[in-house]
């Protein structure tokens, strides 16, 4: 018998890679790859609670802060008035308003430069409310283990009445989180009262339900996917990191080779660091990355995985620390520089428009004047024979109480007025005033000449007038 020759093939060798994602076979940046957030506790996961259920509570609560005979922050759009406690703000004092916006964001970069995404893993409101959606997940339907499993096998009627309570939890979350907002810019007892007995506008119906929407499919469904397609911040956010951010970090050289052992085991022994390969830091991780990768743009700096690590660790009868709040610089074994010119340029550039913000709202105006000049005539000659010119003065009241005001005018001699000189405005209020100033032409030097109109607080002298500019036409 002949015997069949075959030829050879080389067998392809996988080499071990300590640092590949256990996962590797998934792709996480597809949205159809559903995250299992395990439930953790710890140090980081207790503070950031803490913080999450405090700044919600504020930001709940501060619509029903009541101030006089309406709450002490209201954003009235329609009026354009924008009250905070006693001081209200209109439209030309909306520059206080882009100071804010200002120091926010030197506040994020300093932060950023600082400590990472601090703000995304503690603050955010996508993060916050995120956490509280996994908590009614976790209570109805079970640990993140037997959510994958249920998730994969077909739905019970079990299943489908806790799905059912689940996502009405979360259009009630939705909802009132959504009459929160909106109770910013409406007055929020009216808009309680209006919304659920069916008299709300059209326009405020839109935004509640608008913004019901969005918590609900951000916090429900999309979670992960807006930190790692919708979110500028996570794109730009390399733009101030350098080797001395302290970031959520692995130390390679303490925990590779990874690998399982027993508790008694030596991992020096077995050529092994102190990483078991657990992958709880994997599980835990509301993006779904693995830290032992590096640094990557999606870690949100939350502290999940070093709470998780912490845990084996202490279990295992090692050091703690393995993952950490530390910077490439530690990691590299050299030291970290806090003082750097990035972050105190940060600093400064924030202290400095904290500071311009102070001054801007000290020296606020609380009264305010225009002048509106006749443009159909420019003069007339009235039957004292003097040249007259006619004015609209508007005179605005931006405080919360009624006040009494002087009108004179200035820069023109011996001129006659016509209209009233004191009027009383109520609180938030504008009074239009229609005046006309008769001049005698041998006082005139020039076809147009300027003058300042000038409003006076007669309730409250002490508070500096206020003079604006206008002209006076002849036929000269």
């Amino acid at each position: 018998m002949s015997k069949e020759k075959h030829e050879a093939k080389p067998i392809e060798v996988q080499t071990f890679n300590p640092r590949a994602h256990k996962s590797a076979n998934k792709d996480r940046f597809n949205p159809s790859q559903r995250i299992y957030v395990r439930a953790m506790q710890g140090v980081y996961q207790r503070l950031r609670n803490r913080m999450g259920w405090f700044f919600m509570l504020l930001f709940i609560g501060i619509p029903w802060i009541p101030y006089g005979d309406r709450q002490a922050i209201l954003l009235d759009i329609a009026g354009q008035q924008f009250h905070f406690f006693g001081t209200t703000l209109w439209p030309q004092d909306l520059t206080l308003l882009a100071l804010v916006f200002m120091i926010a964001a030197f506040a994020l970069f300093f932060a950023t430069t600082f400590f990472g995404r601090v703000w995304c893993g503690y603050l955010c409101p996508q993060t916050v409310w995120t956490y509280i959606f996994v908590w009614f997940e976790e209570k109805l339907e079970g640990n993140a283990n037997k959510r994958r499993k249920q998730d994969s096998m077909p739905l019970t009627h079990k299943l489908r009445v806790r799905k059912t309570l689940k996502h009405s939890a979360w259009l009630t979350v939705s909802l009132f989180t959504a009459l929160s907002f909106v109770g910013y810019f409406v007055p929020i007892h009216l808009l309680l009262i209006d919304f659920f007995t069916f008299q709300t506008s059209f326009a405020v119906t839109f935004w509640v339900l608008f913004f019901t929407l969005c918590t609900y499919g951000n916090a429900g469904w999309m979670r992960s996917i807006v930190c790692l397609h919708m979110c500028p911040y996570a794109r730009f956010q390399s733009a101030m990191f350098d080797k001395d951010t302290f970031i959520v970090g692995y130390d390679d050289e303490r925990g590779e080779t990874r690998g399982p052992r027993s508790r008694k085991a030596d991992p020096a022994q077995l050529g092994l660091g102190d990483c078991i390969d657990c992958d709880l830091c994997v599980q835990v991780c509301p993006t779904g990355i693995d830290i032992r990768d590096g640094l990557q743009y999606e870690c949100i700096n939350c502290g999940a995985c070093i709470d998780a690590c912490d845990q084996t660790m202490s279990r295992m009868g090692y050091e703690k620390g393995l993952i950490s709040y530390t910077t490439e610089h530690k990691l590299q074994g050299h030291k970290t520089d806090i003082l750097r010119p990035k972050l105190v340029g940060y600093g400064v550039v924030m202290l400095a428009m904290v500071g311009l913000f102070i001054f801007s709202l000290t020296t606020v105006q609380t009264m305010g004047l225009d002048v509106i000049r006749d443009r159909n005539q420019l003069f007339k000659t009235n039957s004292a024979g003097l040249t007259e010119n006619t004015y609209t003065l508007k005179v605005l009241n931006k405080t919360q109480q009624t006040q009494r005001y002087s009108l004179s005018v200035e820069g023109i001699a011996d001129v006659v007025w016509y209209g009233e000189q004191t009027i009383t405005v109520p609180p938030g209020g504008i009074e239009s005033v229609p005046v006309s100033l008769g001049v005698d032409e041998v006082h005139l030097s020039t076809p147009i000449q300027f003058i300042r109109f000038k409003i006076e607080n007669l309730d409250q002298p002490d508070i500096t007038p206020i003079e604006t500019e206008s002209r006076f036409i002849s036929k000269m």
